[in-house]
Parts: C-alpha cells; sequence; structure tokens
C-alpha cells in the first residue's frame, strides 16, 4: 500500500515591512538568534557528551586543517566590497546538528564540517573567521540587511534564492538511504531497487517528493509500490528501522552518517540527489550582485586542488558528498 503526500511544506516568509524594508527588523534577528543560540547550546550540551567517537565534537578541534593564502582568490575581491569587520570574514551558521554545524562540547563553539570549511576559505582569503549561530530560516533576513558576507550552512542553490544571492558550491546535496547493520540489501540507486519496500521518511520533505514519483514509477512498470512511513521523531524512526517494522529510512546524508556512527547499527546502502533527477549543489550565499561569490569560488577551486577540500570533507565522513569542482552560480532546482 502506498502511503505517500507529494505536498511540501512551503518556507517560512521572511518577516519584511510592507514597503520591502529590513531596517525595522533588524532588533527581531538579533533577539531571535540570540534565543536560537542559547536553546540549541543548551540542548546539544546534553547531548555532545554521547558523541560518536569517530567525531571530535571539542571545542578545541586539533584535527582542523588549515589553508594557504590564494592570491588569486584575493585579487578577485571587488576593491569596493567592505566586509561586515576589516579583517575579518564574517559567516552564518546555523549549528543544526553534526557532523555538518553543532555546537561543541562546551555548548558555545561551533564545529563541524561546515566550520571547518569558513575557516579554510578564510585562511585563503588572508581573514579571520567570525561565526555568527542563526537560526536557520533567519539566514535570508540577516544576509540580506549586511549582518554577515555570507552564510555557510547547507544552504541548497535553487532559481528562486538565485533571484535575491549570489551563490558558490562547495558541496553536493545528498540523501542517504540506510538500513540495519545486518540487512542483507546492499544497494538502493534507482526506483527499482526500492520497488515494494517499506521506506521511512518524513512527511513534507524532498524526500517525500522524490520517492513519491520513485513509487510512481516502479507501479507504471510493473512492479510494487514503496510504502511510505512515517514517524513523530528520530527516535520512534530509528526503533521502528532496528525492530523490522521498516526497511530503510533516508534523510539528508549527513544525518544518517553520524547516527550510523554513533549508533554502529545501521549502514549506507545508497545515496540520493536531493534535486533527483537533477544535481543539488550546496553552496556559499552572498549578497547579490555583491562580487564576493567569484572570490569564494576560486578559493573553494584552490581548496580542491591542493587536497585541502577533501581532507576536510574525509575528516567529517562525507566525501560522497565532494563537487569537482566549484561554480559560481549553476543551474539551480526548479520552483516546484
Amino acid at each position: 500500500m502506498f502511503m505517500g503526500r507529494a505536498a511540501i511544506r512551503a518556507g517560512p516568509s521572511l518577516p519584511f515591512t510592507a514597503n520591502g524594508d529590513i531596517s525595522n527588523v533588524a532588533s527581531f534577528l538579533d533577539i531571535r538568534s540570540f534565543f536560537f543560540a542559547a536553546l540549541t547550546a543548551a540542548l546539544t550540551g546534553l547531548s555532545a557528551a554521547h558523541a560518536a567517537d569517530d567525531f571530535d565534537l571539542s571545542p578545541q578541534q586539533p584535527g582542523r586543517l588549515h589553508a594557504a593564502r590564494n592570491n588569486a582568490a584575493i585579487t578577485a575581491i571587488p576593491k569596493d566590497f567592505k566586509f561586515v569587520t576589516p579583517g575579518k570574514f564574517t559567516i552564518a551558521v546555523s549549528p543544526g546538528g553534526p557532523p555538518l554545524a553543532t555546537y561543541a562540547t562546551d555548548a558555545k563553539t561551533v564545529v563541524g564540517a561546515d566550520p571547518d570549511y569558513a575557516y579554510a576559505i578564510a585562511d585563503s582569503l588572508g581573514l579571520t573567521l567570525e561565526i555568527v549561530p542563526v537560526a536557520w530560516i533567519d539566514w535570508p533576513l540577516g544576509l540580506t540587511s549586511g549582518k554577515y558576507d555570507a552564510v555557510i550552512s547547507n544552504v541548497g542553490v535553487t532559481e528562486q534564492r538565485k533571484e535575491k544571492f549570489d551563490f558558490s558550491t562547495y558541496r553536493q546535496g545528498l540523501h542517504g538511504f540506510f538500513v540495519k547493520s545486518d540487512n542483507p540489501i546492499t544497494s538502493i540507486k534507482e526506483p527499482k531497487d526500492a520497488a515494494g519496500l517499506r521506506i521511512i521518511v518524513g512527511a513534507g520533505t524532498n524526500q517525500e517528493r522524490i520517492l513519491v514519483k520513485w513509487s510512481e514509477e516502479d507501479v507504471a512498470a510493473g512492479l510494487k509500490p514503496i510504502e511510505l512511513q512515517y514517524y513523530d521523531d528520530e527516535a520512534a524512526s530509528l526503533l521502528a528501522l532496528r525492530s523490522g517494522r521498516a526497511d530503510v529510512i533516508v534523510q539528508p546524508h549527513a544525518q544518517l552518517v553520524f547516527i550510523a556512527a554513533r549508533d554502529k547499527n545501521i549502514k549506507r546502502v545508497g545515496t540520493l540527489s536531493a534535486g533527483w533527477p537533477d544535481r543539488s549543489d550546496v553552496a556559499i550565499a552572498t549578497r547579490k550582485g555583491s562580487g564576493l561569490a567569484d572570490a569564494l569560488t576560486i578559493a573553494t577551486n584552490g581548496l580542491v586542488k591542493d587536497g585541502t577540500y577533501a581532507r576536510i570533507l574525509a575528516h567529517w565522513h562525507l566525501s560522497e558528498e565532494a563537487l569537482p569542482a566549484s561554480e559560481t552560480n549553476p543551474p539551480g532546482l526548479p520552483k516546484y
């Protein structure tokens, strides 16, 4: 029995004033971000002690990689571009969870793959990194209002976002197929591989939208439909997988990589582009027309060339998400 819901939740509207001026809501963003940071720090501080041994979530980050200055990237920064703080590269990050970005064991330092990549970019530009923790839904307003120079927080490139922001890509956006460690399933690459399986997915998510289409393709090919299952939280989902009530769980790849390392009872059997059938890229977001995007693209490609980029992703177990090269404003996902 197919149980999918194809609708995707619309993103929350930004608190612009009636005439589109955002100056009157700056204080709102400050207050919102303060409470978000305090709450997330408290919650993460409780869970960090139980983090996977494969991931260092200490505030010191002794394994963090550093990069050499990239003169080509520095030269590409427009002469009239003004950084929020002179000499610093100020970025927004949402500490939503490891391994991408989370609070360290001190419940105040932001660590993870995105912060490490941001440090390498700052090194490349000859700048000191300044991280501003924000709620993910607040980054567009904060970037537009000039609170930070860029956003490095798992932001996917879409045609709608490109109307307001510039992008420099640095990772693939992937979902992961994970199963119980002793499950005989070894590979899921295309719709037919998932036919008849019981798959846990979040309601209203992009992965649900994709799997609905996969199930339709399977039925059209005379195969069994996919049975989508929905649970209220992560713990219930993982319990259903471990107990055999479901065959597969599909979530953003990075989240499941960390869970697999932490729990050591699930394994990856495939990945899925977040923009299937198209590739979905994750990128640094900058203000539209600021001119900074090209410099950031050059900096990323320098990290790719000298191997720093690959080592950062490997350090956080995200090598599958590597891009061959960074691009400025590539084709984004269409409006659904």
